[in-house]
Parts: C-alpha cells; sequence; structure tokens
C-alpha cells in the first residue's frame, strides 16, 4: 500500500508539474500574443506612402495646351476637368479621355474677351481675371458615380459668385480676390511696374437694414528690394506675401481699409536666388516659399527677444528641395503636405514632419498640377499633351519618429517644443501627438508615489515583523491587505473630489506637517530611550509603540495648522500661492503631484508592505536570535540581519509596486489635471499614457493617426514594464546570491 501510495503521489507530482509548464507557457504565448496585436494596429504608423499611376489621358486634340489655365480632378479618379482662356470648363472621363461635357462660364464681364489666369481658392473655386481687368469667381461642382450596370456617371456644374465680382481695371497683371468675415470683398493687384494695389469693397448695414456698398483704394508705396516674382493673399485678405527675384519674403498687413503695413522684408532664399513659388498652408498660418535653386522651405511669424508682442517671419522647417526650380507649390486641403514640383519632379512633403512622403518622376515637364478635394489623388499636364492621374495613400503623414519623441516647432510656438494636443475645433488644426510628454508623466507620476509610499511601506513591514505584537499584528496586517481590495475609481474619485480642494485650502500645513511631525517623533523617541527598561510604561507598550505615537501625529498636524497661518501672514504676504506665483514663477494648480503622490501611494502601499512583510517574516528566527544573542538590539537585528537577509523579497516587493504605479490608469486621471507638462515641479499636473489613452481612445477615429498612436503609447506601457520585470529579476537573483536563499 506505501509502494502505491508513493506510486500515485510521483504520478501526481509529474501531471502537477506538466500542467504548470503548459499554463507558464500559455501565459508567456499570450503576453507575446498581446504584444503583437497591439504593435499589428501601431506599425502602419510608419508605413510608407505611396501613389500609383491611376490613368494616362491625352488632352484632346481641339484643346490647345497652351491654352489650358486650370485642370482639377475627382477624388475617385473617374473625371476630370481642364479650364482654358475662353472661359470654358471641359469635363473629362478618365477612362477614355472623352470629353463629358463643356460648360461655358455663367456671366462673363462686360467688355471680356478671354480669361488671362484663373486662381484656385477653396477646393473647387476659381477667380478668373480677364482680360480687361476684371473678376469673376465661379464654383465647379463635380463628383462621379458608380451605376448599378457597373458604369460610371459624373455630375458638374459651374456657378457664378457674384459676391467676389469686380469690375474691369487698366494695367492687372495678376490679381487676387478674397472675401472679408461678411464685411465686402477685397481685391489685391499686381499692376506693371511691380506695383501693388489694395481694393476694399465693403458692405454696411444702417440700423434699418439698408445696405451700403463703398470702395477704397490704397496703393503700396513701400519700396520693394527686388522684381516681384510671386505673390500669395491668405484665405481671408488679411495679409499679402511677396517674393523677389533677389530671394526676399515681404509681408504687409492689409486688414485694415485705410493702412498698410509693412511687417516683415527677410531673407527667404539661400544664395539669394529668386523666389519662384509661394503658397499658404492649410490654416493660412504658414507660407511655403520655393525659389529657383529647388529650394522648399515653411515660414510663420515668431515673437522674438524684444520685439514686444510683435510677431516676426522665421524660417520653420526646411524640406526635401526639387531638382530644379519649384514652379508650383499646393497644399493639401486636409493636412500639412505640400506638393511641390518643377522641371523634372513631383514631391509631396509633410510640413510638421519633414517627411518627404512620395517623389514623383513624370515623363515630361509638368505645365499644370491639381489635387482632388480630398487630396487622395493627383492630376499633372505635362509637355506632351499628357496628364497623368495618381492614386495618393499617406495616411498618417504628419507622425514620424520625430514628432513622436523629438521638439518640434508648432505653428503659433515660439520655439520648438514637445507638445501633445491632440484635437481642436478647426479642420486646419496642426495635430502635436509627441509622447515624450506623456513618458515624463507616468515617470513623473510613479516616482513621486514611490516616494511616498516606499519608506511607509517598508518601515511599517519592518516594524509589524520585527516589533509588534503577535496579538495586533494579527488585526493590522488583514486591515492593511484589505486596502489594496479598495477600487482605483474610489480613491481617484476621492483624491479630485476631497482630497485636492483640502489640500488646496491648506497647502502651508502640509508641508509644515511635513516638518514639525517628524520633529516631535524624534523629540518622543530621544526621551522614550531615557525610560528604564523595567519601567511600567515600557512594558505597557511594547510591542504597541507606534499607539503612543498616534496623539503626538495629530499633536504636530494641530501645531502645524496653528503655525501655518502665521507663517503665510509673515514669510509669504498673506497668501502662499501668490507668493509662489509672483517670487518663483511657479502656478500652482489644484489638481497635482502632490494629490497624484498621495493618492497613488495609498494605492501600492497594501501590495509593498503585504509582500515586504511577508518576505521579512520568512528570514529564520535563528538568525535573528544569534544576532540578539551577541548583544545586538532589536533594532541593530532588524536592521542589519533581518533586512538584508529579506533583501530579494523586499526588492521584488517594491518593483511590483513600481509596476503596479507606472500601470494606473483611474487615479491619475481622476486626480490630476491631464495637463502634458514637462515640468518637475510638486504644484503641476500631469499626463500619464495609460490615462491619454482612457481619456483619448472614446474620441478616436478609427485607424486614424491618434488611434494608432494610442495603440503605440500602449506598446510603450508594455515595453516599460517588461523592462522593470526583467532588470527586478536580475537583481534579486543577484541578491539572492549575495545574502543566500533567504
Amino acid at each position: 500500500m506505501a509502494k502505491n501510495f508513493i506510486d500515485k503521489s510521483r504520478r501526481n507530482d509529474r501531471i502537477a508539474e506538466t500542467i504548470i509548464r503548459i499554463g507558464g507557457v500559455a501565459v508567456i504565448i499570450s503576453v507575446i500574443w498581446i504584444l503583437v496585436m497591439i504593435s499589428r494596429v501601431a506599425l502602419p504608423l510608419f508605413y510608407p506612402s505611396s501613389a500609383t499611376i491611376a490613368a494616362t489621358v491625352p488632352v484632346p486634340a481641339e484643346i490647345p495646351t497652351d491654352e489650358i489655365l486650370a485642370l482639377g480632378v475627382e477624388n475617385n479618379q473617374q473625371g476630370m476637368f481642364v479650364l482654358d482662356k475662353s472661359g470654358t470648363f471641359r469635363f473629362l472621363k478618365i477612362a477614355d479621355g472623352s470629353i463629358s461635357a463643356s460648360i461655358k462660364t455663367p456671366v462673363i464681364p462686360a467688355g471680356a474677351v478671354h480669361v488671362i489666369s484663373a486662381e484656385k481658392t477653396g477646393k473647387s473655386a476659381y477667380n478668373l481675371l480677364w482680360d480687361n481687368g476684371a473678376i469673376s469667381s465661379v464654383q465647379v461642382s463635380f463628383d462621379s458615380a458608380r451605376n448599378a450596370d457597373g458604369t460610371t456617371s459624373l455630375t458638374h456644374d459651374v456657378a457664378v459668385q457674384d459676391d467676389l465680382a469686380f469690375p474691369a481695371a487698366d494695367g492687372v497683371v495678376r490679381s487676387f480676390a478674397r472675401r472679408r468675415e461678411e464685411k465686402g470683398t477685397i481685391r489685391i493687384d499686381q499692376l506693371a511696374g511691380d506695383r501693388l494695389q489694395i481694393t476694399h469693397q465693403l458692405v454696411e448695414s444702417d440700423f434699418a437694414g439698408n445696405e451700403k456698398q463703398s470702395t477704397t483704394k490704397t496703393t503700396i508705396s513701400d519700396p520693394s528690394p527686388g522684381r516681384l516674382t510671386a505673390i500669395a493673399v491668405d484665405s481671408k485678405g488679411h495679409y499679402l506675401y511677396c517674393g523677389t527675384n533677389n530671394g526676399m519674403l515681404l509681408r504687409w498687413d492689409i486688414s485694415e481699409t485705410d493702412q498698410v503695413r509693412l511687417l516683415d522684408t527677410v531673407q527667404a532664399s539661400a544664395g539669394r536666388q529668386a523666389i519662384t513659388a509661394l503658397s499658404l498652408v492649410l490654416g493660412d498660418v504658414s507660407i511655403a516659399v520655393g525659389d529657383a535653386a529647388g529650394g522648399l522651405s515653411t515660414w510663420f511669424p515668431v515673437k522674438t527677444p524684444g520685439s514686444s508682442e510683435d510677431r516676426r517671419l522665421a524660417r520653420i522647417h526646411t524640406l526635401r528641395p526639387d531638382v530644379g526650380p519649384v514652379s508650383f507649390i499646393i497644399p493639401s486641403p486636409r493636412s500639412k503636405t505640400l506638393f511641390s514640383g518643377g522641371t523634372g519632379e513631383i514631391h509631396a512633403d509633410h510640413m510638421t514632419s519633414e517627411r518627404n512622403l512620395v517623389t514623383l518622376k513624370p515623363a515630361a515637364t509638368i505645365i499644370r498640377a491639381a489635387l482632388s478635394p480630398k487630396g487622395t489623388t493627383l492630376a499633372a499636364l505635362d509637355s506632351t499633351r499628357v496628364i497623368t492621374v495618381w492614386k495618393l495613400d499617406m495616411p498618417h503623414p504628419d507622425v514620424s519618429f520625430g514628432t513622436l519623441f523629438g521638439k518640434v516647432w508648432y505653428e503659433g510656438y515660439d520655439k520648438p517644443e514637445y507638445a501633445w494636443q491632440s484635437s481642436s475645433a478647426s479642420d486646419d488644426y496642426e495635430p502635436k501627438m509627441s509622447l515624450v510628454p506623456l513618458v515624463f508623466g507616468t515617470i513623473k507620476a510613479t516616482l513621486f508615489a514611490m516616494l511616498f509610499a516606499v519608506p511607509l511601506a517598508l518601515l511599517a513591514a519592518l516594524y509589524t515583523s520585527q516589533f509588534m505584537s503577535p496579538r495586533l499584528k494579527g488585526r493590522i496586517k488583514p486591515v492593511v491587505e484589505i486596502m489594496a481590495a479598495i477600487p482605483s475609481v474610489v480613491i481617484g474619485f476621492l483624491a479630485g473630489l476631497w482630497l485636492a480642494p483640502l489640500i488646496d485650502k491648506s497647502i502651508l500645513t502640509v508641508f509644515m506637517t511635513i516638518i514639525i511631525v517628524p520633529v516631535l517623533l524624534v523629540v518622543a523617541i530621544f526621551f522614550w530611550k531615557r525610560i528604564k527598561v523595567a519601567s511600567p510604561l515600557q512594558r505597557i507598550t511594547r510591542g504597541r509603540e507606534f499607539l503612543a505615537m498616534i496623539p503626538l501625529v495629530i499633536l504636530g498636524a494641530y501645531l502645524a495648522f496653528l503655525l501655518s497661518g502665521v507663517a503665510e501672514v509673515h514669510l509669504f504676504a498673506g497668501d502662499f500661492k501668490q507668493w509662489l506665483f509672483s517670487a518663483l514663477g511657479v502656478r500652482y494648480d489644484q489638481r497635482n503631484s502632490i494629490i497624484i503622490a498621495i493618492a497613488l501611494g495609498f494605492a501600492v502601499i497594501p501590495i509593498i508592505f503585504t509582500i515586504a512583510e511577508d518576505a521579512i517574516s520568512n528570514v529564520p528566527r535563528n538568525l535573528t536570535a544569534a544576532s540578539l544573542a551577541l548583544g545586538a538590539s532589536r533594532w541593530q537585528t532588524a536592521w542589519r540581519v533581518v533586512l538584508p537577509s529579506a533583501l530579494p523579497g523586499v526588492f521584488s516587493a517594491i518593483m511590483i509596486g513600481f509596476g503596479r504605479a507606472i500601470g494606473e490608469t483611474m487615479i491619475v486621471l481622476m486626480a490630476t489635471g491631464n495637463t502634458p507638462i514637462m515640468n518637475w515641479s510638486l504644484f503641476n499636473g500631469l499626463r500619464s499614457l495609460a490615462a491619454n489613452i482612457a481619456v483619448e481612445i472614446p474620441e478616436a477615429p478609427l485607424n486614424s493617426s491618434l488611434y494608432r498612436v494610442l495603440f503605440l503609447s500602449a506598446v510603450l506601457l508594455f515595453i516599460f514594464t517588461f523592462i522593470i520585470n526583467t532588470v527586478a529579476e536580475a537583481l534579486r537573483q543577484r541578491f539572492r546570491k549575495k545574502y543566500g536563499r533567504y
């Protein structure tokens, strides 16, 4: 019977060992699979962009190439149109190159014969400058649809925009027209001799609702440093940009009807090359500058030292140069991407990330080029009378390693910075998705929480294990362990809505408590040691010393409360928070790092305490007895014998607590202001990776750049945890070798 029992036990042990191994391998595979799954979502951020030729369409023979002024293409690569000098829009089917419709501009100004130039404004509107100097504006409606029989039908229309019509004018070489925010319209003309003239057509209403129109003309008299070679105007008609043949870039404020101010005159081209192309980037904050040497850069106004609130143009981004002179720059209607080209290539570059997305090499010199309204299709007419249509696939042009982990100079900022701001109210917003502030916030929250939790948890574990009476230990330890069962959302709720306002009202009391309470305890311990060992007080409090300290803690907190008011009046002019801002430049936020240190530390303490106390209690009693027998005190034994022997377990407790803190979401989310600030100040909030995922993921469009960056954040958290656990295990093994099995 005994042999059968032993054989059965061994068989069960082997079965259990096999099951444990299979379970361990399954856990490892599951963890790796989770990493693979989240990495698969994040990896497309770094896939290269692509452009494939959808069609090559010969221009119909009845359309002279030299008379084509503008080109347009719809999003689905099914149709396009060309505008010629007669003001006729000819709509073409991309499939066979046939003309599906010819629509003449509905309204031709009196005395006009042909169109000199066509300026594209918006996604499908054109301002036409006629040979007599008159301006008319048309809106092109153009789309394709798939029929039930598999064929494609095109819909097209050309409508006049009467509010952007200007009468004839003499000597106009180039012209621009803009709406002025329900105040009328503005016209900017380049006249013969490089003269610039501004015409405001104002519409004003009186109290009776009657409209009154007035026209004001202003000629720019500022001397030009060179011959004008390129001109651009923002969409609201506030700023005028001009480039010269010697590389100078000029900017005027033309928003006022009675005054035109020259704001900037900067050298924008290296080697004083002529500026050959100008274009406003989406949002009208940045201006893209192309020169005769192929250089391409973007500029926007920044605040310079000593200039008060005035802003001056500064070169912000330098993009990939072209092989020849930049003859055109086309901004994307949906991102900060710029399409530029000249003689031999077309480049697509993203301004913020400074990435060269695609490079296209047409068969011949490009004459005209255009983007579809959604920026998904590019069409280019070359000198061989062929229109090439490319299908563009550029899903995440604004994301690169530089934008994620480096400093970026964003629009409106005075210098390159790390920033996170994923959304805005406007479509022309420049996303800011630097992960550095989030990583910083994660580390900051974790370190502050550990600074609060580790000393309390370890000292409590050491005292509970080595000094506390067994009966009291049996009550205290379960209470501390139950703390770990408190939901983190409850801790975050209390920290954000109760603790934060409380500390906000008594921040100076908190700091003085940190000073006064330890001093009182040290003084009390000093006198405590002077009490004879055999005294009744010593015998009564043995194993319960901390109970005698509780009144001292309460007394210290009360003294701090009394003294804080006096100190605030005499040392900080009656307002400590205002003194912080005025004297040190530190702004106090109600939900700050102090709150997160206390709240997150409260959540971590039970874990560290429990594991550390178990490790300390498992140190063999013979080591303790030997130390005491050699004359060491209980404190010397605990500090120099027990704690080093339990160091592997204690270190594991700290690292497990660290991993718990670094991945915490709800407490950090609710107890801080979720502000992505890179500042070690105790008085500022922060935003961690985990909290950022919780905040942003509900609003992130599926497979968007933000969506995938959030998954990349999850990958980083996973990697952080893996590194921490690996380092912790390596150090634990080292401690085990140094201090033995225990």
